[in-house]
């Protein structure tokens, strides 16, 4: 069964950075798309940012020049640095993959930005 594991949440100050990381239990490239998304209470789940087998990026305006996806294939995890955090950035951060036409969802991994 496909599994997809978030870690690094927690609390940060305005301003600061953190990685996230989403561990698969396959191979990275079995996926035609990786990608983070986050979630807010009385908000839908919207899209981060997304990267393709053949590493084509899609980032939301709201967070380009400050989040950074990556990835490390012999780990197979998928990173997701972050600066120049602000509140509006608290969510519960999900990590999705999308392979052989189904979505595949990590559980999730509050970050907090707050002082």
């Amino acid at each position: 069964q496909v599994q997809l594991v978030e870690s690094g949440g927690g609390l940060v100050q305005p301003g600061g950075s953190l990685r996230l990381s989403c561990a698969a239990s396959e191979t990275i490239f079995s996926f035609n798309v990786m990608g983070w998304y986050r979630q807010t209470p009385g908000k839908g789940r919207e899209l981060v940012v997304d990267i393709t087998g053949g590493g084509i990026t899609n980032y939301a305006d709201s967070v380009k020049c400050r989040f950074t996806i990556s990835r490390d294939v012999a780990k197979r995890t998928v990173y997701l640095q972050r600066h120049s955090l602000n509140p509006e950035d608290t969510a519960v951060y999900y990590c999705a993959g999308d392979r052989r036409g189904l979505r595949y969802w990590g559980k999730g991994t509050l970050v907090t930005v707050s002082s």
